[in-house]
């Protein structure tokens, strides 16, 4: 009965985070819509956006310190997926069948696939610009959702599963602390460096809780206990 009512709430809030995302996509592109970007791209929530850019105070700049901070901590996000990606190979080549490797390892891969390819959608389909322009871009690019805190969140967010099932004791505390203070890293150093609107921050954690809590759901359904 406790598992039942586990996954009917994982179920209940990844449907709750995807309509909280889907609702400011449709905010964004309908209320207050203002051409308050550089080269006066149009920005959603422009007064929201505004006011939190301003009150940065980076100007039509932005806090480069924190930016590559945010860009250093998510190369590590994006080593420790390569890392399960092999771990994943040596699985499957070692017990000579993909549907022998670990079902945990599996859902985490099927997740970070799903990441990379709203990654692509959502460089396609332009939702915000950024707020600045970076170097060598004589147009902002595409910054709804911040792709950074997607990443982290879903990448680090999803370890927390991993070390519960793969470490014990020490390693496990550590490995959890250190999560933690990468996933916190970018979030934080992204929505305080000025390279995003606050929306982006927002959309990447409202798209990032719903891919968690559907990932949850999928443990609870697929392996029959929670991780």
């Amino acid at each position: 009965m406790e598992h039942r009512k586990k996954t009917i709430f994982a179920l209940a809030l990844g449907i709750a985070f995807s309509l909280l995302f889907l609702l400011l996509i449709v905010l964004l592109r309908t209320v207050d819509v203002a051409a308050i970007g550089p080269g006066g791209t149009k920005v959603g929530l422009s007064r929201l956006n505004g006011a939190f850019r301003n009150w940065l105070g980076y100007g039509e700049g932005f806090n480069n310190a924190l930016y590559q901070i945010a860009k250093w901590f998510g190369l590590l996000a994006l080593a420790l997926v390569a890392g399960l990606a092999l771990m994943g190979i040596w699985q499957w080549v070692r017990r000579k069948s993909i549907w022998k490797v670990d079902k945990l390892l599996l859902a985490t891969g099927v997740l970070y696939l799903v990441v990379g390819a709203l990654y692509l959608f959502f460089e396609l389909v332009v939702v915000n610009c950024r707020p600045v322009l970076m170097a060598g871009e004589t147009l902002p690019e595409a910054s709804f959702p911040s792709s950074h805190t997607v990443l982290a969140c879903t990448v680090f967010g999803s370890a927390f599963w991993l070390i519960a099932n793969y470490l014990r004791g020490v390693w496990r505390i550590l490995s959890s602390i250190a999560c933690g203070t990468f996933l916190a890293a970018i979030v934080l150093g992204r929505a305080f460096s000025g390279v995003h609107w606050l929306t982006d921050i927002l959309g990447g954690l409202f798209l990032s809780a719903a891919l968690l809590c559907w990932f949850w759901f999928a443990n609870l359904r697929l392996l029959g206990k929670e991780k």
